[in-house]
């Protein structure tokens, strides 16, 4: 079955929904997609039946898929390219985080006409985001940004590989057609790396210092449901488990709103000089991050602790995470993921450069970067 609801986009919710996308772009009036998607879900089975339904209803979509797996400016302004070249009148975003931020950032550059980093958030770009967008849908084809229900994307320089935000209510898709299908054919690693990606969204957003007392419930329900079914839509995925990661993985995306903290910015850097896959590299730092924020705030590791679906003391919680890495088959260690000693220290730079810590519960030095990446090496 199929279900909507709203928050604030539309998400029409189920094993199916996918297949309602091109009936819902003719009933907008809409006959020309730009369809955004990654080199390797352009590949697959599913995506080409999309791509199929599309063109036997009579629209006649193009399909942008260059893309790097940490997306850069030019990734963005290739699809822009594109859209107005061949006319296009939507976009469709299809995929992860990767695919659903570019897709988010040609939406935006189209009617806007800076450039691309003049609308950075983090210097205040967002007030120049004045103009409408195109009319944009997004379906999400993994359990780990949440991006399909955001209203940023990230967004690196091609040079530095910098990271830079770009941000607006504007950028809200329209329409979210969440079909768990759509991740019955990930492979095991994707599943359990974009997973611990929603479940960091989840934990730091219900720690982060910020006051919004909706997003705490929202990151709570986000974690109950992620522990409760990773392991599962890992190792042995069903229906019920595939379904309860991309729910998780949409809370965490509406909870981080309030704010993320130091697991992100540990993980940034590394994405950064080392093109790590972004959920992997928050899965790696989690319990680190976690094992610093416990002291100060054990009120809220309690109740962090009751989401776990074995029981686990809260001061626990970091040890039971390296364990639930341990079980999905992921690295528990930088070192287990090609980080070098004398990376350190620029790593600990671009940490505490990074624009999520200040939202963390307590202050983050960049002696205190250095010292967890230390305890991280292994």
């Amino acid at each position: 079955m199929v279900a909507q609801f709203n928050f604030p986009t539309v998400i029409r919710f189920g094993v199916g929904a996918s297949a309602e996308l091109p009936e819902h772009l003719l009933s907008q009036g809409l006959n020309r997609p730009l369809v955004v998607t990654d080199p390797i879900v352009a590949k697959l089975d599913f995506f080409s039946r999309i791509i199929d339904s599309l063109t036997k209803a009579g629209l006649q979509p193009q399909v942008h898929s260059e893309m790097h797996k940490n997306p850069v400016k030019t990734d963005v302004l290739k699809g822009r390219d594109l859209f107005r070249g061949e006319n296009c009148d939507c976009i469709v975003g299809i995929g992860g985080g990767v695919a659903l931020d570019v897709a988010r950032a040609i939406a935006l550059s189209i009617h806007h006409h800076l450039d691309l980093f003049d609308y950075d958030d983090l210097i205040g770009g967002d007030q120049y985001v004045t103009e409408e967008v195109p009319y944009f849908v997004t379906l999400p084809t993994t359990s780990g940004t949440g991006s399909e229900v955001g209203r940023s994307a990230i967004i690196a320089e091609d040079e530095t590989h910098r990271k830079r935000i770009l941000f607006s209510p504007k950028l809200l898709a329209k329409h979210v057609f969440a079909d768990p299908e759509l991740t019955y054919a990930l492979p095991a690693f994707i599943t359990a790396a974009t997973g611990m990606d929603a479940l960091t969204h989840n934990m730091e957003a219900f720690l982060a210092k910020n006051y919004h007392p909706m997003c705490d419930g929202i990151a709570l329900e986000g974690m109950r449901l992620i522990l409760g079914s990773i392991e599962r839509a890992t190792n042995n995925p069903d229906p019920q488990s595939r379904a309860d990661m991309m729910l998780g993985s949409m809370m965490g995306a509406i909870a981080f709103q309030k704010g993320l903290g130091v697991v992100h910015s540990l993980a940034h850097p590394l994405s950064q000089l080392l093109d790590t896959h972004h959920g992997l590299a928050n899965a790696v730092n989690l319990p680190y991050g976690m094992k610093f924020n416990y002291v100060g705030n054990e009120a809220r590791f309690d109740r962090m602790a009751a989401q776990f679906v074995t029981p686990v003391r809260p001061e626990a919680i970091p040890e039971a995470l390296l364990a639930l890495n341990v079980r999905l088959g992921l690295p528990t260690t930088l070192s287990g993921i090609g980080v070098k000693s004398d990376q350190l220290e620029q790593l600990a730079d671009l940490a505490f450069a990074d624009f999520c810590h200040p939202n963390n519960p307590k202050p983050v030095t960049r002696a205190d970067f250095l010292s967890l990446y230390k305890e991280a090496l292994g």
